[in-house]
């Protein structure tokens, strides 16, 4: 078979990872249906490889969906020996600190003291490449090598999807500042073990993180009233009450880093993007008193990589008053729980959460009856998000004729999906990673914090199914580097003009154009 023939057959083949529109009546029978599989094995994982349908008839949707909902269950031990080479991804932040940021800043410092002293005489400076980004970069660039291979690895497919979905609905950005060294800890101690578990649980752990802390700049809030002394409670001396101790106030810090006073910027995020949504029914005062909340949540020192620190010294002991909610004066850390607690437990934060899994899950215009039974699940359950997966995983909805071809992959998706439908050998996921980056989705760099948009309208323009296709055009003709394939196994077949190959690849969103 000639290039152009091969990569026709790697398209047709790749029409598979949108699904068709086949009818099924809720959840498949033991005799399930394949192109019911294929549209579950792309909608919570991402596609099949070869052989897969059959593994998963063999088992049974019921089954397979089930299994995926307790990773536990599945033996994960092949992605294991893929990602050994990637040091950095199982370092603490602290380890990183002393390994790279440190090393890192006394370079940029030689490299200033050197610019300065070649301009005192009057020498040219040499053109340089700058240490701390070059070092930055290895650390994101490895992280994202990490998330490809897991994502065409792993047997968790579902896990997977919920750790890119989770980091993305609290999305940091590794380009700013420090973030870069801290970004590792945060998917791997904060976002992944959390995604199966309660919410209120991985609000917490995103709301303690240095990696949040540091992004939307908490850790710099503090009442502008203070700093306060800092209180001890009264001591027992000889079986009697002692005095209360307050220790000297502390010498305010200096520098553009320094507390300098209230910041809204995670107060209003936590309620806009994290919990409630824009039209969850806070208001602009609530945003002040969650702010004031959460003063004093900070981490001691960014470049040494330490963890979340409470300091009452530069936290607002007032009463607040949120959505409602009073929150007595003298809480300390316990405010911001508070907020947490209130926020969790609030009815426009399970619809929110209810809405944006039936968007990722079954279509960009989520069904209205099954958000409300998501929203009702996560009411009812406390926030268990295996329960509210589970119940839009196993909805008429997720398995109607609608939702089949109704979702276009992202980037990130849709070249795991490749490497996966032709049952790849990926040495090397350097090439994969900017071929991302090409794609438009460098990973763990969305500025903004809303996260990458999961909707067709963010993917689907003509710009960009030209870039998918040469991507699959270099990947089917053995032609990216690191990665190899030795057969091509085609899930649909026929013989299509590349054109109109190109417009199934990209799925119905890019055929209404």
């Amino acid at each position: 078979m000639n290039g152009r023939g091969r990569s026709v057959l790697f398209c047709v083949a790749l029409m598979g990872l949108y699904g068709g529109r086949e009818s099924v009546q809720g959840l498949p029978s033991p005799t399930d249906d394949d192109k019911a599989i294929v549209h579950v094995l792309n909608r919570i994982g991402f596609g099949p490889r070869p052989g897969d349908v059959e593994r998963v008839r063999a088992i049974g949707l019921a089954r397979y969906i089930d299994d995926q909902l307790h990773p536990e269950r599945v033996p994960d031990s092949a992605v294991l020996a893929r990602l050994a080479p990637l040091t950095t991804i199982a370092m603490s932040a602290g380890e990183i600190a002393e390994r790279y940021e440190r090393p890192t800043m006394e370079a940029r410092q030689a490299r200033q003291r050197n610019t300065a002293n070649a301009a005192a005489s009057n020498s040219p400076d040499p053109p340089m490449v700058d240490p701390v980004q070059q070092k930055a970069n290895s650390l994101v660039f490895e992280l994202s090598e990490h998330k490809v291979l897991r994502a065409v690895y792993s047997e968790r497919q579902l896990q997977e999807v919920l750790t890119d979905f989770w980091f993305n609905h609290f999305n940091v950005d590794a380009r700013k500042g420090r973030d870069r060294f801290m970004v590792t800890e945060y998917e791997r101690e904060t976002i992944r073990p959390h995604v199966l578990g309660r919410f209120r649980d991985l609000l917490e752990a995103t709301a303690k993180s240095p990696a949040m802390l540091f992004y939307l700049d908490n850790w710099l809030s503090a009442d502008p009233n203070g700093p306060h002394p800092e209180f001890r409670p009264p001591a027992i001396v000889g079986g009697r009450l002692g005095g209360a101790m307050f220790l000297p106030l502390p010498v305010r810090p200096q520098g553009p880093n320094a507390p300098m006073g209230l910041n809204e910027n995670y107060g209003r995020e936590l309620m806009e993007l994290h919990t409630l949504g824009v039209d969850g029914g806070y208001t602009q005062k609530d945003v002040v008193e969650v702010a004031r909340a959460f003063t004093g949540w900070t981490m001691p020192n960014p470049r040494q990589g330490h963890g979340f620190r409470f300091d009452p010294r530069l936290h607002d002991p007032g009463e607040k008053v949120v959505l409602g909610h009073r929150i007595k004066a003298g809480g300390g850390e316990s405010d911001g729980e508070q907020v947490l607690e209130i926020l969790a437990k609030h009815r426009s934060t399970a619809t929110f959460i209810a809405t944006k899994l039936v968007r990722r899950f079954v279509s960009d215009t989520p069904p209205p009856g099954l958000v409300a039974r998501g929203a009702a699940r996560f009411r009812d359950t406390d926030g268990d998000l295996r329960e509210v997966t589970r119940a839009i995983l196993t909805s008429p909805e997720f398995l109607s004729p609608d939702a089949y071809g109704a979702k276009v992959k992202t980037p990130f998706e849709f070249v795991a999906s490749a490497v996966r439908a032709t049952g790849a050998d990926a040495q090397d996921a350097r090439p994969l990673v900017r071929a991302l980056q090409q794609l438009g989705m460098p990973l763990y760099q969305c500025q903004p914090p809303t996260g990458y948009k999961d909707t067709a309208d963010a993917w689907v323009n003509a710009g960009a199914l030209v870039t998918r296709m040469n991507f699959a055009a270099q990947l089917a003709g053995n032609k990216l580097p690191g990665t190899t394939i030795t057969t091509i196994t085609t899930i649909v077949t026929g013989d299509e003009a590349p054109n109109d190959v190109a417009l199934r690849l990209g799925g119905p969103e890019f055929q209404k154009k």
